[in-house]
């Protein structure tokens, strides 16, 4: 009987362990940790910030595009909330890694986050 109890005790404790696991991934209560002043981003990428504020141009067909946030990274919000926008990588024969990311109305967002490293994570860009 007290083997039972035992079981039963783990199994509902394994069940909330897995219930917040899931709901820390979907972005419950999230609050990124990590922040970039936005007089430390590179060049590149304060050019990119100052030409969203200014509502472009931009210089690649999908700055501008919806971002998913599929890897659940930043803060739940509606679909279609963020976009995103190209940092360029100097020497990089392609878009590179690097992006902003901004949500909110486009040319005063209510948040941006820098990524060097394609989305794996994100730094809220700060005065």
């Amino acid at each position: 009987m007290r083997s039972g109890i035992v079981k039963l005790a783990l199994t509902g404790l394994l069940l909330l362990g897995n219930w917040t696991s899931v709901q820390a991934r979907q972005g419950a209560a999230f609050e990124p940790v990590a922040s970039i002043a936005l007089s430390s981003l590179p060049a590149q990428g304060l050019e990119t910030y100052q030409r969203i504020r200014q509502g472009g141009p931009f210089p690649y067909e999908k700055d501008g595009v919806a971002f998913g946030n599929r890897e659940r990274l930043l803060p739940a919000q509606k679909r279609g909330y963020y976009r995103e926008y190209t940092v360029k990588t100097p020497g990089a024969g392609s878009r590179g890694a690097r992006r902003i990311v901004c949500g909110g109305p486009a040319t005063m967002p209510d948040a941006c986050f820098y990524t060097a490293d394609h989305y794996a994570s994100f730094r809220k860009i700060v005065p």
